[in-house]
């Protein structure tokens, strides 16, 4: 997840255009992360002792692991551990920045800092969004400390990764009495549990969001288009419902239900969370044990 909200940061700096951050994602995704940018990220060796053991690379037929243990500045074990962090998606990104000459690895650590004070994230913050496992991301962008609401935020994000977007980023999120959107489906649930679950956005951020999920290349309708994000809806109060069943705890879904032109959906606290998926942004909506009211 970092290195999305890292190259949305680059931008915003003017370290990054847009353009070339289009490429560093493309290059990304069909790059593993040399040795010595994860061993540098991890703070196992300086800059220096990298280079070093990347230019002594150069003039041998050996490993990077293997000068890199030769020479002291890591353990057959810490190999080993960088070896695992190869397939990282953060690790794969700076990669692919320092490749196309863009900015050094230096740049970037400082780039790094920069956001974690920007955000006020802890090391902790940041070595979960380092990791990309969702459910130890989420709680870090939420605004409040109920189970049930980080526990559903969770099974919703790790979900559209999953099913819609390995590449998924989330906002800070914040409360509100009424959203007004151009689409928006919903459903509700009771039992021992009550709540309501929503997705609300502009048509064509929600149209590319159901194409991704549905993997079909055209979807010719608003009423498709919400049917689909629906039926992603029902599918994370399914897992949701299915792991409280667990513990013993009843939940019954309604059916789901969209509004393809809406002027307001309100209630006495909805929690939002911004969701950056497929290239766009939605609202990922809930209210616990209060209704969801929706008005044409």
């Amino acid at each position: 997840m970092l290195d999305r909200l890292l190259g949305t940061y680059l931008i915003e700096q003017g370290m990054l255009t847009k353009t070339q951050l289009s490429e560093v994602y493309k290059l990304q995704d069909s790059h593993r992360a040399k040795l010595g940018v994860i061993a540098v990220a991890e703070k196992l060796m300086t800059i220096a002792q990298a280079e070093q053991v990347n230019t002594l690379q150069a003039t041998m037929d050996r490993k990077f692991g293997d000068i890199a243990v030769d020479k002291g500045y890591l353990s057959e074990n810490q190999v080993s551990r960088l070896l695992e962090l190869q397939c990282n998606s953060y690790l794969a990104f700076l990669q692919a920045v320092v490749d196309m000459g863009i900015l050094g690895m230096e740049q970037l650590e400082t780039a790094e800092k920069d956001y974690q004070a920007a955000r006020g994230f802890t090391e902790s913050d940041m070595a979960a969004l380092k990791s990309g496992d969702v459910e130890k991301c989420v709680p870090i962008f939420l605004q409040t400390d109920n189970p049930q609401c980080r526990a559903m935020f969770a099974m919703g994000v790790k979900s559209m990764y999953r099913l819609v977007d390995t590449h998924i980023y989330i906002g800070r999120s914040y409360t509100a009495r009424s959203i007004k959107d151009e689409v928006l489906g919903y459903q509700k649930f009771h039992g021992d549990q009550s709540a309501v679950v929503a997705v609300s956005g502009k048509y064509e951020d929600v149209q590319r969001m159901a194409v991704h999920y549905t993997n079909e290349e055209f979807i010719e309708t608003r009423e498709d288009a919400l049917d689909a994000v629906c039926e992603l809806i029902n599918c994370i109060n399914g897992l949701y419902a299915t792991e409280e069943s667990r513990k013993d705890i009843r939940i019954e879904l309604e059916p789901p239900n969209f509004m393809v032109s809406f002027s307001e959906a309100s209630g006495d606290e909805i929690i939002v969370l911004p969701v950056y998926i497929c290239g766009s942004e939605i609202k990922f909506l809930l209210t616990i044990s209060k209704d969801l009211k929706v008005t044409s």
